[in-house]
């Protein structure tokens, strides 16, 4: 058990509370699905590399034909050719000499050449070969732009909702806290006014027994049932403060064996001027639920706009880096085979597909105008919750001033009815309900004063910021 303040308390709850690390890691999700929306403007790149071992080379087999050579008619012109005469033939030393040739005409028969099978080896069994594939989409009909707009609005809508955790977490806070104090007050004002009753029993039963007549055993009776009925209550009201304090331990994050002392001994009195309009226009403005809301609407009008999008062509710039080992160097394992590139560009145009498109743009439009609707009904709903609340804190300020004035009194008339009573100048059932009704009137106007703590926490979260802060600001 520690005893702590209320900002200890709130620090406390907001490094150790559960609900918040879960709301940052929604935050981070819809961060990395943003990301993943804005990769699809870069161009894509993708290195593919393998080894490859085949039981045998890869062949080609050219099977057996034959070939064949139609008859033909070779036409030799007449000319004139230089023959060489070796010297001592016609002169000693060698001579050329110049040799008319006639115009003549060869013919060849048709022949038939036969080509055996031919077993041509492609590959080496062993394969390395790598890629570098790369795809561009430079226009898309709006696609990306609808994918961004829907991933921005998620991660605004996370944002919204970490925010708001972080808000719960400090209104649950406050109220425990505060209402840890109730109860430690209510469990004291049972405790005292149990002593009262036990001490209001003894003088009964000593005017009972030893007085003029006026007490009689049935006063005492009645004053002793009070009493151990007051004493019962008493036991529920120890048992409301020790679970307080737990429950404030368990909002911070702690074990369930630990229980948090408030450090605050009394419920503060806080009072504010709320302006209606104003308020309501500052949750328009800072509520989590009104952003929330906003970020929706924006992802919803990206995903209309995506599902038109399937209306649109889409056009890809294309490339391709390859490159591949083996030993052979025959067949297509050549030079020009083993390393290359390529690149191109391509589109692609929805001719038809069955309605699908125009349903989903349909889809997309109806959760839209979902979307508007539910704008205006938190519209509405807020500025009727923030009117309730105010409502509430004004009759929470009203019944603390009333409550005030009836523990005051009711703190007089248990004064006085006690010394009238020890002179047996009133009924013992007057002394008894002065003491009771003093108890009430103080628990109730404790109530009240909790009532308005939490009627502010609670404003305070509706709005989105920090109320008296806002307030005092303007």
């Amino acid at each position: 058990m520690s005893t702590l303040t209320l900002e200890q308390c709130i620090a406390s709850a907001l490094e150790h509370n559960h609900r918040r690390p879960a709301s940052q890691f929604a935050v981070a999700m819809a961060e990395a699905r943003h990301q993943q929306a804005m990769s699809g403007y870069w161009p894509h790149a993708t290195l593919k590399a393998g080894y490859e071992r085949l039981d045998e080379a890869p062949n080609f087999i050219f099977p057996a034909s034959q070939m064949y050579v139609p008859p033909q008619s070779v036409q030799v012109p007449a000319g004139t050719a230089l023959i060489n005469v070796p010297a001592g033939v016609l002169a000693p030393v060698a001579v050329q000499l110049p040799v008319s040739t006639p115009a003549q005409t060869v013919n060849t028969d048709g022949l038939l050449f036969p080509i055996p099978e031919q077993d041509i080896k492609l590959l080496d069994p062993e394969v390395i070969a790598a890629s570098v594939d790369v795809t561009w989409l430079v226009y898309d009909g709006g696609m990306r732009r609808g994918f961004r707009e829907q991933a921005q609005g998620y991660k605004d809508m996370m944002t919204q909702e970490a925010r708001r955790t972080d808000m719960e977490i400090i209104d649950s806070v406050k109220r425990l806290y505060f209402g840890a104090v109730l109860a430690r007050r209510l469990n004291a004002i049972g405790g005292e006014t149990l002593e009262r009753m036990e001490a209001t029993l003894t003088l009964t039963e000593t005017m009972y027994k030893e007085g003029s007549g006026t007490v009689k055993k049935t006063d005492y009776l009645d004053n002793k049932i009070m009493v151990e009925s007051l004493r019962a209550m008493l036991a529920q009201l120890e048992k409301n403060e020790a679970m307080a304090q737990a429950a404030l331990a368990f909002t911070m994050g702690r074990p369930w064996q630990h229980s948090v002392v408030p450090a605050d001994e009394d419920l503060p009195w806080l009072p504010i001027s709320p302006d209606l309009n104003n308020l309501v226009s500052a949750a328009y403005q800072f509520s989590p639920d009104w952003g929330k809301l906003e970020a929706g609407l924006r992802a919803a009008e990206g995903a209309e706009r995506t599902a038109r999008s399937g209306h649109q062509p889409k056009v890809a710039i294309t490339g391709k880096l390859h490159r591949w080992w083996n030993d052979s160097n025959s067949g297509a394992a050549t030079s020009a085979n083993k390393s290359g590139y390529s690149f191109g560009i391509g589109f692609e145009v929805p001719l038809f597909d069955g309605f699908m498109t125009r349903a989903k743009v349909s889809e997309a439009r109806a959760r839209l105008n979902q979307v508007r609707e539910q704008e205006f009904l938190l519209r509405e709903g807020i500025g009727l919750r923030v009117r309730d609340i105010v409502l509430g804190m004004s009759a929470a300020e009203k019944s603390r001033q009333s409550t005030h004035e009836a523990m005051t009194a009711a703190n007089e008339n248990r004064d006085l009815n006690t010394r009238a009573y020890q002179a047996e100048l009133v009924e013992t059932e007057n002394v008894i309900r002065s003491q009771l009704i003093e108890a009430l009137m103080t628990a109730q106007h404790y109530k009240a004063l909790y009532d308005h703590i939490a009627l502010q926490s609670q404003l305070q979260l509706v709005v989105g910021t920090e109320i008296r802060g806002r307030l005092v600001r303007e």
